[in-house]
């Protein structure tokens, strides 16, 4: 090394080559005495590295507000944001002073959590406080923010602010649209918002301003929208944006007039999108049947399965007596056993006690394998009272609990028909009873909310109702929560008092932090299905106790093999069920996480009988939802695979859930 070094400096002095050797020599000291770098560095790989935000988190899913409460006055941005954020899915109303404080922090990330989390709480309280704020807001964002959640505090002072509010920046207007969409639920005096909503349709503002306004038009209940047809019309047929599309389509079906039916009719035929279509169809609930009928049996042989199943619930809602001989031809010719359950049952609504069409569903329950298509079979038989017996039988076999629960559903919907024959009476208070005293908790909760409808004077029939209690408080908590609680209202109406509060799942399951701990904040699974593989991102710092109870459940293997139990068109379909009938769960509960996210086409959100009930049941959406933000967690979306999604139906099977690098 030495006479290298000699060569390459052959120029120097003597001298200056034994100060140059000494000089190198004390740089390799100085070097050997420092560290040496990683190759791979261990960074974080989510923010929970940070053991405050892993308290923070902890806090929240204790509903520890005295405990969270310092962080919102923290130095740490970061803190205040989440601390502020943790109180969205708390929801402690002595928090709304403490967060209207937030709304003038210093940093605009804590001005939106302080905002999202006020909407969270929902209380007219904060009305006041989020106007005056919003005329000393600056920042867009923040601003957006604070209107949203103005709507869902707001009472018609609230409402006329935001219909009023004028701006030109595109994401204040998108704050002002969802602002409106948030009051939807309110019944408030709509007339001038409608106005504003439908400007707003208009090419000259963005996407998520058209889809909040028309998501208000469509979703808000008794609106008169007949002023505002040719807006609504226009957004409905020619708007680029297939979620705008179909919410102006939902909102146009609530316009009485000579030109809508074409234009939904159009719709059906030619949108590119099968969503629209859906939507179109169920909108034409109001046409003349003899206009569009030859449209609507075309779609009976659609290529989406779903536009298939909303045509054939379209025409068990909507087909005249006279249609009963083609309806009973489509059915025999249907390939898709839910069409075809659907329009036997089309046909028994509209000619009971029908010996032909009995035998015909007889028959085909007798030869499929398919559990489901039973089940879909005892729904289209229970359109015939008569056929009770037959339901009855199968329902209280114990063969299997999708049919248990399929069973009831249909005895309970033929009590609750209004041609029920006083006949009967007695022998389905018999049967509820029995139901009620079972060990089934489907059974149970679906005979608990037929005895506490008021118009089937279910006092009468049982004058000791001590039954009920019994089977309340041999129920299991928190696995049995969604038939304690129809059981609790049911007993409450019998004793003719109300609640002073909704029964609460107790905190009974933690958050593993060691499974959090251990996923990059973008982890990916594969969904394998006999339709195809779909890929999930799960939202591990959005949402981390429903996703490490989904981690720990796919380690387990607890969803491998089962089935995709519900499927509703253009909505969601939703799997993770052990009983495989939307009442199965685990034995403990979860906590919501509400963050600040919206369900789009693709997200995952956890399903629940209420809040903080959560279990292993999920959904997948085909479309916007908005009406479930803010409601249900949500703690993946789909990155791949969502034309998976769209195929989806009751019964497919969800081979495996695997981890992905």
């Amino acid at each position: 090394m030495l006479t290298a070094t000699y060569h390459v400096y052959s120029g120097l002095t003597p001298k200056l080559v034994k100060h140059f050797i000494l000089f190198l020599t004390l740089l390799l000291i100085v070097a050997s005495c420092r560290p040496l770098p990683q190759k791979n560095p261990v960074a974080s790989i989510n923010k929970f590295s940070d053991p405050a935000i892993r308290a923070i988190y902890t806090w929240q899913d204790e509903r520890k507000t005295d405990s969270l409460l310092p962080y919102l006055t923290h130095q740490n941005l970061i803190y205040r944001q989440e601390a502020a954020q943790a109180f969205a899915s708390v929801q402690d109303k002595k928090v709304i002073p403490d967060l209207s404080n937030l709304l003038r922090d210093k940093e605009v990330s804590v001005r939106k959590a302080a905002a999202y989390a006020l909407g969270q709480i929902s209380e007219p309280t904060a009305e006041l406080i989020l106007i005056e704020q919003l005329a000393r807001e600056t920042a867009p964002a923040a601003k957006a923010e604070m209107l949203e959640a103005l709507g869902k505090c707001a009472t018609q002072n609230g409402l006329d602010f935001l219909t009023n509010f004028a701006t030109s920046d595109p994401v204040i207007q998108a704050g002002q649209a969802w602002g409106l969409y948030r009051t939807n639920a309110k019944n408030l005096n709509y007339t001038s918002a409608i106005i504003t909503a439908a400007r707003m349709l208009s090419a000259a503002h963005q996407q998520p301003t058209r889809l909040g306004a028309a998501y208000f038009l469509a979703r808000t209940p008794h609106l008169d929208l007949t002023g505002q047809l040719t807006p609504i019309m226009n957004a409905a047929q020619s708007d680029p944006s297939a979620e705008v599309r179909m919410a102006a389509t939902q909102a146009l079906g609530k316009i009485k007039s000579d030109q809508v039916t074409p234009i939904l009719v159009r719709l059906v035929q030619q949108d590119p999108d099968y969503r629209v279509q859906i939507n179109a169809l169920r909108a034409l609930n109001n046409a003349k049947f003899s206009q569009i009928k030859e449209v609507v049996y075309k779609n009976l042989r659609h290529k989406n399965p779903n536009m298939a199943i909303a045509t054939a619930d379209f025409l068990l809602a909507e087909a005249p007596a006279e249609e009963e001989k083609r309806l009973l031809e489509n059915a025999k010719n249907a390939a898709n056993w839910r069409v075809r359950s659907t329009l036997f049952g089309a046909v028994l609504k509209l000619h009971p006690n029908n010996p032909q069409v009995q035998e015909i569903i007889r028959k085909a329950y007798a030869q499929t394998t398919n559990l489901y298509e039973k089940a879909a079979l005892l729904t289209a038989v229970g359109q015939d009272i008569s056929a009770y017996p037959f339901i009855q039988k199968i329902t209280f076999s114990g063969t299997s609990p999708v049919l248990a629960s399929y069973g009831m559903q249909a005895l309970a919907d033929m009590r609750s028909n209004k041609a029920f024959p006083s006949a009967f009476k007695e022998t389905f208070a018999q049967l509820f009873r029995q139901a009620i005293e079972s060990d089934d908790r489907a059974m149970m909760g679906i005979a608990a909310s037929v005895l506490q409808n008021p118009e089937l004077h279910f006092r009468e029939a049982y004058p000791d109702y001590t039954f009920l209690k019994t089977a309340r408080d041999k129920l299991s908590l928190p696995q049995d929560m969604e038939t304690y609680l129809e059981l609790e209202k049911t007993i409450n109406y019998f004793q003719g008092t109300i609640p002073a509060s909704t029964p609460q799942n107790p905190f009974n399951h933690s958050i593993n932090w060691q499974i959090i701990q251990s996923l990059p904040r973008n982890q990916r699974v594969q969904l394998t299905t006999g339709k195809g593989n779909i890929t999930l991102q799960l939202l591990v710092e959005e949402a981390p106790g429903s996703v490490a109870n989904f981690v720990a459940l796919t380690q387990s293997g607890f969803f491998n093999g089962k089935n995709f139990h519900r499927v509703v068109p253009n909505f969601v379909v939703q799997g993770g069920d052990p009983r495989g009938d939307g009442w199965g769960g685990t034995n403990y509960s979860l906590r919501s996480e509400f963050a600040n996210l919206r369900y789009l086409e693709g997200y995952v959100g956890m399903a629940s009988a209420g809040k903080d009930t959560e279990s292993c049941q999920w959904f997948i959406t085909h479309s916007p939802t908005p009406h479930l933000d803010g409601r249900y967690t949500i703690f993946a979306k789909v990155i791949t695979g969502m034309q998976v999604v769209h195929q989806l139906e009751i019964g497919d099977e969800l081979v495996r859930v695997e981890f992905m690098d």
